[in-house]
This record gives C-alpha cells, sequence and structure tokens, in this order.
C-alpha cells in the first residue's frame, strides 16, 4: 500500500506536466487543467482540448 501510494505522488507531477505542456501546444493556459473540476460537462470540455490539434502559432514557444 504504502509502494502504491509513493508511486501515485511520483506520477502525479509530471502527469500534470504533460498534461500543462499540452495546453501550451493548443494555445491554452495551464490552468485550463482545473476544468475538470466543473461538474458533467467539464471533464468532456477537456478531453476535447486534449484531442484537438492547434494549426496557429502559439504564445509558448514553438511546438516540438
Amino acid at each position: 500500500m504504502y509502494l502504491a501510494s509513493l508511486y501515485s505522488l511520483a506520477v502525479l507531477v509530471p502527469s500534470i506536466a504533460l498534461i500543462v505542456r499540452r495546453l501550451h501546444d493548443i494555445n491554452k493556459s495551464g490552468w485550463y487543467y482545473f476544468m475538470v473540476l466543473i461538474p458533467i460537462a467539464g471533464p468532456f470540455i477537456f478531453l476535447y482540448y486534449m484531442v484537438t490539434d492547434c494549426v496557429e502559432p502559439n504564445n509558448y514557444g514553438e511546438r516540438v
């Protein structure tokens, strides 16, 4: 049980960093991550942002 909790904490920070990087790729602020806290519609809107692509240049640097 302790090992699973330690693993969860070790994976939490990098996964949030990847999500914020993805949001920056589509020219959205990292604060959009908190959209998942909105009941019912929030996770669906967040999922839409995660699967869409942005063809325009973003404010956070070039896409890699």
